[in-house]
Protein backbone atom coordinates (compact mmCIF):
# COMPACT_ATOMS: atom_id res chain seq x y z
CA UNK A 1 0.00 0.00 0.00
CA UNK A 2 1.81 3.29 -1.22
CA UNK A 3 1.70 6.27 1.61
CA UNK A 4 0.21 9.08 0.93
CA UNK A 5 1.89 11.99 -0.42
CA UNK A 6 1.38 15.42 1.64
CA UNK A 7 -1.42 17.76 -0.13
CA UNK A 8 1.43 20.90 -0.97
CA UNK A 9 5.07 19.70 -0.23
CA UNK A 10 7.59 22.35 0.07
CA UNK A 11 10.22 22.25 -3.13
CA UNK A 12 13.16 22.60 -0.78
CA UNK A 13 13.23 19.76 1.54
CA UNK A 14 9.91 17.82 0.60
CA UNK A 15 7.99 18.52 3.80
CA UNK A 16 4.20 20.13 3.68
CA UNK A 17 2.97 23.10 4.45
CA UNK A 18 4.43 24.46 8.15
CA UNK A 19 1.88 24.63 10.95
CA UNK A 20 1.95 28.27 12.16
CA UNK A 21 1.90 26.33 16.08
CA UNK A 22 4.86 24.08 14.99
CA UNK A 23 7.05 26.20 12.93
CA UNK A 24 9.92 25.57 14.90
CA UNK A 25 13.06 22.72 15.28
CA UNK A 26 11.50 21.99 18.93
CA UNK A 27 7.89 22.57 18.79
CA UNK A 28 7.67 19.96 16.10
CA UNK A 29 10.35 17.63 17.78
CA UNK A 30 7.86 17.97 20.91
CA UNK A 31 4.80 17.55 18.53
CA UNK A 32 6.22 14.29 18.00
CA UNK A 33 7.08 13.68 21.13
CA UNK A 34 10.62 13.72 21.20
CA UNK A 35 12.61 15.93 23.38
CA UNK A 36 13.63 15.08 26.53
CA UNK A 37 13.57 11.26 26.17
CA UNK A 38 14.88 11.37 23.10
CA UNK A 39 18.37 10.14 22.38
CA UNK A 40 21.45 12.69 21.28
CA UNK A 41 21.41 10.42 18.20
CA UNK A 42 17.62 11.38 17.51
CA UNK A 43 17.57 14.64 18.42
CA UNK A 44 20.50 14.95 15.83
CA UNK A 45 18.77 13.25 13.22
CA UNK A 46 15.30 15.60 13.45
CA UNK A 47 17.77 18.51 13.28
CA UNK A 48 19.34 17.20 10.26
CA UNK A 49 15.95 17.18 8.33
CA UNK A 50 15.11 20.70 9.89
CA UNK A 51 17.79 23.12 9.14
CA UNK A 52 17.48 26.34 8.97
CA UNK A 53 18.12 28.49 6.02
CA UNK A 54 21.65 29.55 7.23
CA UNK A 55 22.28 25.75 8.14
CA UNK A 56 21.05 24.84 4.79
CA UNK A 57 23.08 27.19 2.73
CA UNK A 58 26.00 26.68 5.19
CA UNK A 59 25.85 23.31 4.92
CA UNK A 60 25.67 23.60 0.70
CA UNK A 61 29.10 25.24 0.77
CA UNK A 62 30.42 22.58 3.32
CA UNK A 63 29.36 18.92 2.28
CA UNK A 64 30.89 16.98 0.31
CA UNK A 65 34.42 18.42 0.43
CA UNK A 66 33.84 21.72 -1.21
CA UNK A 67 35.19 23.92 1.09
CA UNK A 68 39.35 23.31 0.51
CA UNK A 69 38.56 19.67 0.64
CA UNK A 70 37.74 19.69 4.26
CA UNK A 71 35.39 16.99 5.26
CA UNK A 72 32.56 18.31 7.29
CA UNK A 73 29.65 16.62 9.19
CA UNK A 74 26.15 18.27 10.11
CA UNK A 75 24.47 18.26 13.46
CA UNK A 76 27.01 16.09 15.04
CA UNK A 77 26.70 14.10 18.77
CA UNK A 78 29.75 15.23 20.66
CA UNK A 79 29.89 14.22 24.43
CA UNK A 80 26.27 15.48 25.98
CA UNK A 81 25.86 18.19 22.88
CA UNK A 82 25.07 18.45 19.19
CA UNK A 83 27.09 20.44 16.89
CA UNK A 84 25.75 22.40 13.81
CA UNK A 85 29.14 21.30 11.67
CA UNK A 86 32.17 19.96 12.76
CA UNK A 87 35.48 19.29 10.77
CA UNK A 88 37.09 16.42 12.74
CA UNK A 89 40.36 16.50 11.02
CA UNK A 90 41.37 19.96 11.96
CA UNK A 91 39.21 19.66 15.05
CA UNK A 92 36.95 22.88 14.00
CA UNK A 93 33.23 23.30 15.15
CA UNK A 94 31.13 25.69 13.04
CA UNK A 95 28.00 27.09 14.86
CA UNK A 96 25.02 28.56 13.21
CA UNK A 97 23.20 31.05 15.58
CA UNK A 98 19.76 32.18 15.24
CA UNK A 99 17.68 34.92 17.64
CA UNK A 100 17.50 32.12 20.73
CA UNK A 101 20.94 32.11 21.15
CA UNK A 102 20.92 36.20 22.95
CA UNK A 103 19.22 34.13 25.39
CA UNK A 104 21.41 31.63 26.24
CA UNK A 105 24.59 32.85 26.37
CA UNK A 106 25.46 31.69 29.20
CA UNK A 107 25.00 27.60 27.99
CA UNK A 108 26.79 28.39 24.81
CA UNK A 109 29.71 29.90 27.15
CA UNK A 110 29.49 26.45 29.43
CA UNK A 111 29.03 24.47 25.79
CA UNK A 112 32.18 26.06 24.09
CA UNK A 113 34.43 26.02 27.16
CA UNK A 114 33.42 21.95 27.13
CA UNK A 115 34.22 21.59 23.77
CA UNK A 116 37.34 23.87 23.96
CA UNK A 117 38.60 21.47 26.80
CA UNK A 118 38.12 18.55 24.44
CA UNK A 119 40.40 20.32 21.53
CA UNK A 120 38.27 21.68 19.53
CA UNK A 121 38.06 25.42 18.02
CA UNK A 122 34.54 26.95 17.97
CA UNK A 123 33.51 29.44 14.93
CA UNK A 124 29.78 31.16 15.52
CA UNK A 125 27.97 33.23 12.78
CA UNK A 126 24.96 34.53 13.26
CA UNK A 127 22.32 33.79 10.59
CA UNK A 128 21.92 37.03 9.35
CA UNK A 129 25.79 37.13 8.87
CA UNK A 130 25.78 33.18 6.62
CA UNK A 131 22.71 34.57 4.60
CA UNK A 132 24.12 38.01 4.02
CA UNK A 133 27.74 37.48 3.39
CA UNK A 134 28.42 34.00 2.98
CA UNK A 135 32.29 34.62 1.14
CA UNK A 136 33.17 36.15 4.12
CA UNK A 137 31.69 33.50 6.32
CA UNK A 138 33.52 30.84 4.12
CA UNK A 139 36.59 32.59 4.08
CA UNK A 140 36.70 32.88 7.88
CA UNK A 141 36.54 29.23 7.93
CA UNK A 142 38.42 28.03 5.84
CA UNK A 143 41.33 30.09 7.87
CA UNK A 144 40.76 28.90 10.58
CA UNK A 145 40.82 25.46 8.98
CA UNK A 146 44.19 26.10 7.60
CA UNK A 147 45.63 28.68 10.42
CA UNK A 148 48.46 26.34 13.40
CA UNK A 149 46.34 24.38 15.75
CA UNK A 150 46.94 25.98 19.21
CA UNK A 151 48.99 23.34 21.50
CA UNK A 152 46.92 22.17 24.14
CA UNK A 153 50.22 21.54 26.44
CA UNK A 154 51.96 24.97 25.53
CA UNK A 155 49.71 27.38 23.44
CA UNK A 156 51.99 27.37 21.03
CA UNK A 157 50.59 27.05 17.19
CA UNK A 158 52.20 24.07 14.85
CA UNK A 159 54.19 25.37 11.89
CA UNK A 160 52.14 25.61 9.10
CA UNK A 161 51.32 27.42 6.00
CA UNK A 162 49.24 30.23 6.47
CA UNK A 163 47.64 32.91 3.79
CA UNK A 164 45.05 36.19 3.40
CA UNK A 165 43.61 34.72 1.00
CA UNK A 166 42.55 30.79 1.34
CA UNK A 167 39.51 30.72 -1.29
CA UNK A 168 42.16 32.56 -3.88
CA UNK A 169 44.51 29.95 -3.46
CA UNK A 170 42.08 27.42 -3.62
CA UNK A 171 40.82 28.38 -6.59
CA UNK A 172 44.13 28.46 -8.18
CA UNK A 173 44.42 25.03 -7.67
CA UNK A 174 41.35 24.13 -8.73
CA UNK A 175 39.83 23.47 -5.33
CA UNK A 176 36.93 25.19 -3.26
CA UNK A 177 34.30 23.75 -6.38
CA UNK A 178 31.53 24.51 -4.36
CA UNK A 179 32.47 28.39 -4.13
CA UNK A 180 31.33 30.79 -6.71
CA UNK A 181 34.52 32.96 -8.47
Amino acid sequence: MKKALSPNPSPINGRGEPNASTDTPLARLRERGGGEGDSLLDRAKTLRAEQTDAEQRLWYHLRANRLGGLKFKRQKPLGPYIVDFVCVEHALIVEADGGQHGENQEYDQRRDNWLREQGFRVLRFWNNEILGETEAVLESILTAALSPNPSPINGRGEQGETTDAPLARLRERGRGRGLKP
